[in-house]
């Protein structure tokens, strides 16, 4: 059975950093392209960042571009979120996403997706 789990979430202030993990087990992490996406109340879920299995393509946001970075290391089934420069508005619960075919290049569109964590809170305060 495929498990992500994310951590790293908290409390931080406007224009703090904060780096989000995702653990995953049940399938061979390796082979499968990864995402962020956070989802806001009253807002859609939107993607932040993607990538793909081997780290090689990565996709970002334009509203997080040049401050988020999404990285992966595969001998420890972990792909990670480096958020610098928070703004209040990125206040929500941030998920990481597994694709649903290997050697998929990073995507964005949220079908491909088949597998789910249970989501971190991140809150920026002003």
């Amino acid at each position: 059975q495929v498990q992500l789990v994310e951590s790293g979430g908290g409390l931080v202030q406007a224009v703090d950093s904060l780096r989000l993990s995702c653990a995953a087990s049940g399938r061979t992490f390796s082979t499968y392209g990864m995402g962020w996406l956070r989802h806001a109340p009253g807002n859609e879920r939107e993607f932040v960042s993607v990538i793909s299995c081997v780290g090689v393509n990565t996709k970002n946001a334009d509203s997080v571009k040049g401050r988020f970075t999404i990285s992966r290391d595969n001998a420890k089934n972990t792909v990670y979120l480096q958020m610098n420069s928070l703004k209040p508005e990125e206040t929500a619960v941030y998920y990481c996403a597994s694709d649903r075919q290997t050697y998929g290049m990073a995507t964005s569109v949220m079908y491909d997706y088949d597998y789910w964590g249970q989501g971190t809170q991140v809150t920026v305060s002003s």
